[in-house]
């Protein structure tokens, strides 16, 4: 393979996604660049500026110019970071979170349209050549020290750290109140009192000695059926994959322990863990609108076939 090899390979599929018109493929008024600012805010709910930078490669001046265009158009606030002063928060305002929902919908139509064009019998080849694409490039990458985290059980301190985090997070990422970390907590004192460790396990995410996500693998009330519960990754290392390892380690576990299906239950307003949960596979079963922990919500339900 040459150097030209790849570069025609990326005109074919920049021009067949439309990505060189970007605008006028999914009717809106924003940039390729401006889109994906967007999505990253919406995944986020709210990050600083710093983040947006260093996940999205972009260049200080032009990205705080565009962040002023999102202000004055309604799209964000800005402020202090509630952890760091010298930190600038970013938030979208529910004009912002319409116009990042309208993105990613037209921009899944638009992706549908491009797949209903390949035939069923063919489909799981594509995404078999996609995803060897992927595995190929990613082994020459530069490994993120995230990617690096280890997977093991908590120690001493970390079931109450799972409490905690869970507690501040979604305090602070959705104005939940305190009946979520009271219905953690219960979940955790159930499980540490009542775990078989024969077929239900916890995992801590350890980053240099310091937890930076968890999950959950416990059995349920369903014969021959687990379920996946509180899972979690810390604002600081999302985006390099740790959910999707925590999701993929859970799932690997409930296969060997003999599980037949393997379920959960979340909010749809989780956008970003619905799409990990997708990805792995896992469909939704039912919703089911509700009101917790001081908000108006849609839980969910999903199911794995194991």
């Amino acid at each position: 393979m040459t150097i030209e090899d790849i570069r025609s390979f990326n005109r074919f599929y920049t021009n067949l996604i439309g990505a060189l018109d970007y605008s006028r493929q999914l009717h809106t008024p924003y940039t390729l660049t401006e889109a994906r600012v967007l999505y990253e805010l919406s995944y986020a709910r709210q990050a600083d500026a710093a983040d947006l930078r260093g996940a999205l490669t972009l260049d200080a001046g032009y990205l705080s110019r565009l962040l002023g265009k999102f202000e004055k158009d309604g799209l964000i606030t800005r402020g202090p970071s509630a952890a760091d002063a010298r930190r600038q928060r970013v938030e979208l305002t529910p004009r912002g979170r319409e116009a990042a929902h309208l993105l990613e919908e037209r921009s899944r139509e638009q992706v549908g349209t491009l797949l209903a064009q390949v035939p069923l019998e063919r489909r799981a080849r594509l995404a078999a050549a996609m995803s060897t694409v992927r595995e190929l490039l990613s082994e020459s990458a530069v490994p993120s020290p995230v990617e690096e985290a280890e997977l093991r059980e908590p120690g001493p301190g970390e079931l109450g750290w799972i409490v905690k985090r869970h507690g501040e997070l979604y305090a602070q990422e959705y104005g939940w109140d305190a009946d979520f970390e009271a219905l953690v907590a219960r979940i955790v004192a159930d499980h540490a009192a009542q775990r078989d460790p024969s077929c239900e396990r916890t995992w801590i995410a350890d980053l240099g000695g310091r937890p930076v996500g968890t999950v959950m693998c416990v059995r349920d009330d369903a014969p021959e059926t687990a379920r996946l519960r509180l899972l979690l990754v810390d604002p600081e290392v999302r985006g390099h994959r740790l959910g999707a390892r925590l999701v993929d380690e859970c799932v690997r576990f409930a296969r060997e322990a003999g599980y037949r299906q393997l379920v959960l239950w979340t909010n749809s307003v989780l956008e970003s863990a619905r799409r990990l949960y997708e990805r792995a596979g896992f469909e939704l079963a039912a919703e089911k609108p509700h009101h917790s922990y001081g908000a108006d919500l849609v839980g969910q339900d999903w199911r794995l076939t194991l």
